[in-house]
């Protein structure tokens, strides 16, 4: 599941719209508003109700009406009867005034929607013309960069250069490791933007801008509606249990103002990094990777959060990692149902 998000007027109509033609999603159902924003008229090919519509590269459309776990669930029924194609995907665009964590906890919330879909990215557009007002003015639009996976920066060809820069510069300081694309200049299609596996997958991206000095230094930046960013190089292996503990208990307190935590970590007795991440309260899954994403084998961890001390944090973390005893700990479990709850 891929949801696209942003304030109202940033262009997630046309991002959607520009995705939707493209044949690499002709195995995904769509989850928007309204037809009739999104102006599909000249790519229908089949209105199978009068809630949706199959478009003419296989994808099928259809508006929330009611509960989102609902919908979902008529989508899956449909295709379980055969009434729909087998989509593999699933896209939910939702509205400008949304905050993303109801969304993305509806699905690990609900047994049968975490049964048949695993989350992927979530991509936020940001308005080049009216994204920093909005940063200002509205606290939605600031959590929908927080916790985006990647960020599509639109209308550049109707801003000034130094305003799209500048707008740039700060959400590299809101979310320091989302990709980012500028739609009106650079080349991407459907699957270039939703192959990344999201929550599922290595969450370094290899865009970061964000500098962290070795040794376990941190480096943060307080700027808008008081969003501050944390990034910890660790350089010591990782007790799995101290840390899902720990990180717990963060997330019970401070659950509502850390707006992501995401990182690999070099976990004791594992051969290959552990992925973590979690949005607020919701964690998902730990996920064993493959293979390092380089030489680099210190575990690395990066907070965004609202109103909190970064120091406290890293003192916080360090305090309770300080090993205590030499008794081995088993290693994060492989199960993706056993996973620390929030």
């Amino acid at each position: 599941m891929t949801l696209i998000t942003g304030f109202l007027g940033s262009g997630k109509t046309t991002l959607l719209q520009r995705l939707l033609r493209d044949p690499a999603l002709s195995d995904t159902a769509v989850l928007i508003n309204e037809f009739g924003e999104i102006g599909l008229d000249h790519h229908l090919l089949e209105r199978i109700d009068e809630t949706m519509v199959m478009l003419q590269s296989g994808c099928v459309c259809c508006t929330i009406r009611g509960e989102l776990s609902a919908a979902i669930k008529d989508l899956l029924s449909r295709r379980a009867r055969g009434a729909l194609p087998p989509f593999r995907r699933l896209v939910i665009e939702s509205t400008g005034l949304a905050d993303p964590f109801p969304i993305l906890s509806t699905l690990r919330s609900d047994p049968v929607l975490r049964h048949h879909l695993s989350l992927g990215d979530v991509i936020t557009t940001v308005d080049a013309v009216n994204g920093a007002a909005q940063l200002d003015a509205q606290p939605e639009s600031v959590k929908q960069v927080a916790v985006a996976d990647r960020l599509v920066l639109t209308k550049t060809d109707l801003a000034s250069r130094e305003a799209a820069d500048a707008l740039v510069d700060r959400l590299r300081r809101l979310n320091p490791q989302a990709p980012l694309w500028r739609s009106a200049e650079d080349l991407f299609d459907a699957q270039a933007l939703l192959s990344g596996a999201g929550a599922a997958g290595t969450p370094w991206a290899t865009h970061q801008t964000e500098t962290t000095e070795p040794h376990g230094h941190h480096a943060h930046s307080r700027h808008d509606d008081n969003i501050r960013t944390l990034a910890l190089n660790l350089d010591n292996p990782v007790d799995w249990t101290r840390f899902g503990i720990w990180l717990t208990m963060l997330l019970h307190r401070h659950g509502n103002e850390l707006l992501r935590v995401k990182g690999i970590l070099n976990v004791a007795g594992e051969p290959a990094p552990v992925a973590i991440h979690a949005v607020q309260h919701l964690v998902h899954p730990p996920r064993h990777l493959g293979a390092w994403p380089d030489a680099d084998r210190r575990s690395r961890l990066v907070f965004i959060a609202r109103g909190l001390d970064p120091a406290a944090i890293e003192r916080s973390f360090r305090a309770f990692s300080r090993p205590q005893s030499s008794r081995y700990l088993a290693p994060p479990p492989r199960a993706t149902s056993e996973y620390i709850s929030g």
